[in-house]
């Protein structure tokens, strides 16, 4: 275990430390900071700790905002620092099971850490003195490897019913395991996260989804009764049996899925999460061969009605039901030109690259040791060949536009206009060349004089066919 070093501390968090103690006050370092410095893990927030009351903390900096000074926190702004000062306080009930109804300030440091949610987050630290608080014993449980609930676990869970999740993400973070007494208590308390607000949910779980595998915090949360309260969309996945193109049932696939996804694109591991969500209610037999047909299509409502229960923003949504939505995509080598095109048409540039992330992921995944397919790496190069010549994909990048339409055909605004528009993008799918101005008004006449069955008909070889096969019969 890696001894603290006054030298690992940001010198404005330091400075603050020095400020608060020449002010007669204590200054300690605490909470996640002091657990990430001691295993030598990388710090992206520091928080310290005083006996000294919010105001007089306040007073001693230029710069402060005081983001909850009702529960004793006033955030310092110095030399270069951004960093939470807290006084030492006990808590009071907490009767909507997310924070205290009350707190009273003590001058008490052992106090102030007995009250924190797991023994390793109740550590301190004088970066002055260099001494280390630790009345919990958390050194002993980060050496054990162990995430721990300060005191009796169930009272701990039963104030705060956050901490249930954080007990999952911590251990699945740090790559550490519950200690049994705090399992049991997951158990008996799972029913507390009902009562958690949607977004202290919703963040729990993108900071989760950050771990190095997730599988290990969403195998404890099925396991716990957790899931299924939390995100019952990926609890209903349990049990439900693929064909042979997959090792694992469409549970343990997709958390082999949303390991494979890149840590740092959080709406790809959304993505992976959701992906195959629509199975369970698509899952069907056809000539002994298991399918699931249209489960793309499933997944994305299943992602609209779960994003906007956790109150994700309408982005993440948009984005990540339109990534599994496009999933299911098989590219042959003998799909023309246009219909590169209209794949590219349909997802979108500016998504490829996280959907074929997904892909990568989802391909890895799928336990049989079949990776990504190598035609992917030909269509992205088909790909960026159109994207070079600057293909037209959709009405916007035609040569001519609804106002050039009124103006020659003496039409207003309404279906027709967008139907011919339409077609003409159909035609110039199938030939780029086709995309000149004069051109295009004058087959623009042919179709509205022809009516509806001029329309022109999408290349059928391609991702806008309804039939498209796909090996995994889905």
């Amino acid at each position: 275990m890696i001894t603290p070093s006054r030298t690992e501390i940001p010198p404005g968090v330091l400075a603050i430390a020095t400020e608060l103690r020449s002010a007669g006050g204590q200054a300690w370092v605490v909470g996640g900071a002091i657990r990430d410095l001691l295993l030598g893990r990388p710090i992206n927030d520091w928080d310290l700790a005083t006996d000294l009351v919010p105001e007089v903390v306040a007073s001693l900096f230029r710069r402060t905002v005081e983001i909850g000074i009702r529960f004793g926190t006033v955030r310092v702004l110095y030399r270069g620092a951004d960093c939470e000062v807290t006084t030492f306080r006990r808590d009071g009930l907490y009767t909507d099971a997310r924070r205290p109804d009350d707190v009273s300030f003590t001058g008490s440091l052992d106090e102030d850490l007995v009250r924190r949610d797991f023994t390793v987050n109740a550590l301190a630290w004088d970066p002055v003195d260099g001494r280390l608080e630790d009345p919990a014993d958390g050194r002993a449980d980060l050496d054990a490897r162990l995430i721990r609930a300060v005191g009796e676990p169930v009272a701990r869970f039963t104030e705060d019913g956050l901490r249930l999740l954080r007990a999952v993400r911590f251990a699945a973070q740090l790559d550490f395991h519950i200690e049994p007494a705090t399992y049991r208590a997951l158990l008996i308390c799972a029913p507390r996260i009902e009562r958690i607000s949607p977004e202290r949910v919703r963040e729990e779980l993108d900071r989760l989804l950050q771990a190095p595998r997730p599988s290990a915090a969403l195998a404890v949360l099925h396991e716990t009764g957790l899931l299924r309260r939390v995100l019952p969309e990926l609890a209903a996945c349990y049990g439900v049996t693929q064909n042979k193109h997959h090792a694992f049932d469409v549970f343990h696939h997709t958390l082999a899925a949303v390991d494979a996804a890149p840590p740092e694109r959080r709406l790809v591991r959304l993505a992976a999460l959701f992906h195959d969500t629509g199975k369970p209610r698509t899952r069907g037999e056809k000539h002994g061969v298991t399918t699931f047909y249209a489960h793309q299509s499933a997944g994305r409502r299943l992602v609209d009605s779960a994003f906007r229960r956790l109150r994700y923003p309408n982005e993440d949504r948009e984005r990540v039901g339109h990534l599994v939505q496009q999933h299911m995509f098989h590219y042959r080598p003998e799909w023309t030109d246009a219909a590169v095109r209209r794949f590219l048409r349909d997802v979108g540039e500016e998504h490829l690259d996280d959907l074929f992330a997904l892909r990568a992921a989802d391909s890895a995944g799928n336990g049989t040791r079949r990776g990504a397919t190598p035609e992917l790496d030909e269509l992205r190069r088909r790909i960026a060949f159109e994207v070079e010549r600057r293909s037209a994909l959709t009405v916007r990048d035609l040569a001519i536009d609804g106002h050039d339409l009124m103006r020659e055909l003496l039409i207003m605004p309404g279906p027709e206009l967008g139907r011919i528009l339409r077609a003409l993008l159909e035609e110039v799918l199938d030939d780029p060349e086709r995309n000149e101005r004069e051109a295009l008004l004058g087959r623009a006449r042919e179709i509205h004089a022809g009516g509806p069955d001029a329309d022109v008909d999408a290349d059928s070889s391609g991702p806008g066919s309804e039939e498209l096969p796909h090996p995994e019969g889905e």
